[in-house]
């Protein structure tokens, strides 16, 4: 745009911004190299950092960027090209079981678990899960939202290969297309190893026997286990997302990513809405939710017998504002816990969204040290959006809510009705898909 501009990260990403420079056309772009980290560093360490050499260019970080912007660009950079990427071994050597096996995971296309090899007889099957045509763009390069894993495009075939390779019956296809709609995949590229929750509502968990009871987030069900295990293959193979060490820069990843938290609400046994109607869907549509943020942890149960009963909406509370800020919270609840809610006055979802909003609370200085905050959330006050612009305004004495928004605290009900416990995501929803227009 005619605009001299110089692009600067940590020097932990140095291969990231050559590849992504490279994609891009760019191939000799200039680039300014910080120390790593720069998360949980103090103004004065940063402001050193600007003063102290570039760990890869040797020079002081504040005259490269000065010389990087007004010195002429030389030949070579003003060259463009794409970077290209070396293929694998040609042969693996005959077709068999074992090789087929070496042949995907050497190229890093599993999760270095067993597949189903994708034989086009099993593929052919897979499509007749759906209507639609197997050459259907889902979405197109650039196509989508966040991370470069949106560069990639994929079809309705190739989603179908991923199912095979998951281990899916025919008949879970159209959810995995829903999902798959969605544009941006499993395998996030944050350093904060996120991962990714599924929330199914609608009769087809019936028809699919997905688990909303007893066991429900544990291996006992083909189908919670496979369309989980589908998001994260899907995110390796679909999308350049799941490149370790390239758009995958998890700090130490997440055992979600392997078959991610499947959620079939129990809309039967739940005194509430359900999550798709909270949504604006029908109660008779089936729909996907994806939610994605950093982790899933264990709620304290219920108090034993003869005790009081337990206040779960100020556990759930408690649990909330040690999360990680900037992250919504999606509250799984055994239907003894959410039954006990409503004895207690939440005869909404809603209302408990509100009662928690309300009651997680933390000092403006708090909010502005937390660790997302200088990355992702000082910018969006700087673009005045609220509520951000407004807090940052504030003395840091100040209280405000944790959450932005009772919109970013959601709760799914499923469970077995053995005790009284839930467990809170650190997770936000991205966004929810009808499946019924994927049959």
């Amino acid at each position: 745009m005619g605009v001299p501009a110089i692009p600067m990260c940590t020097v932990a990403y140095k291969e990231l911004a050559d590849l992504t420079a490279a994609r891009d056309g760019m191939p000799h772009l200039r680039e300014v190299f910080t120390p790593h980290p720069v998360g949980g560093k103090t103004s004065a360490e940063l402001a050193a950092y600007l003063v102290n050499p570039d760990p890869v260019s040797g020079i002081p970080i504040t005259k490269e960027i000065v010389e990087d912007l007004t010195r002429p660009l030389s030949a070579d950079e003003m060259k463009s090209g794409t970077r290209s990427i070396a293929a694998g071994p040609a042969n693996y050597g005959p077709a068999s079981a074992d090789n087929l096996q070496e042949l995907f995971m050497t190229n890093g296309m599993t999760d270095y678990l067993p597949i189903v090899i994708p034989t086009e007889e099993k593929v052919e099957a897979m499509l007749k899960g759906t209507s639609h045509s197997p050459d259907e763009v889902l979405r197109t390069p650039l196509q989508g939202v966040g991370y470069t894993s949106a560069r990639w495009g994929y079809t309705v075939r190739q989603v179908a290969v991923n199912a095979v390779m998951a281990g899916c019956k025919p008949e879970y296809f159209p959810v995995l297309l829903a999902m798959a709609s969605v544009g941006t995949l499993g395998l996030f590229g944050s350093t904060t190893s996120s991962g990714s929750a599924i929330v199914i509502n609608g009769p087809i968990r019936d028809k699919l026997n997905v688990n909303y009871g007893l066991g429900a987030l544990s291996p006992f069900a083909h189908s919670n286990a496979t369309i989980g295990r589908s998001w994260t293959l899907m995110g390796k193979n679909l999308t350049n997302g799941g490149i370790l060490g390239d758009t995958y820069q998890g700090s130490q990843g997440n055992q979600l990513d392997y078959n991610n938290c499947v959620i079939a609400e129990d809309e039967k046994n739940s005194p509430w809405t359900p999550l798709h109607v909270q949504f604006g869907y029908k109660a008779e549509e089936n729909v996907v939710s994806l939610f994605g943020g950093p982790d899933v942890r264990q709620g304290a149960g219920a108090r034993g017998a003869g005790a009081e009963p337990a206040m779960f909406d100020q556990q759930i509370s408690y649990m909330c504002e040690s999360m990680v800020g900037g992250s919504g919270a999606l509250a799984i609840l055994d239907p003894l816990v959410a039954k006990r809610l409503v004895e207690q006055g939440y005869e909404s979802k809603e209302k408990l969204s509100e009662y928690v909003y309300k009651n997680t609370k933390r000092a403006v200085k708090d909010f502005k040290e937390s660790f997302l905050a200088p990355f992702h959330l000082y910018p969006l006050a700087l673009e005045g959006r609220e509520p951000y612009a407004s807090w940052y305004k504030l003395p840091d004495d100040a209280i405000i809510p944790f959450f932005p928004s009772p919109k970013q605290i959601n709760f799914v009900v499923c469970g077995g009705q053995a005790n009284a416990f839930f467990q809170v995501a650190n997770m936000n929803h991205f966004r929810s898909e009808s499946i019924d227009k994927w049959m």
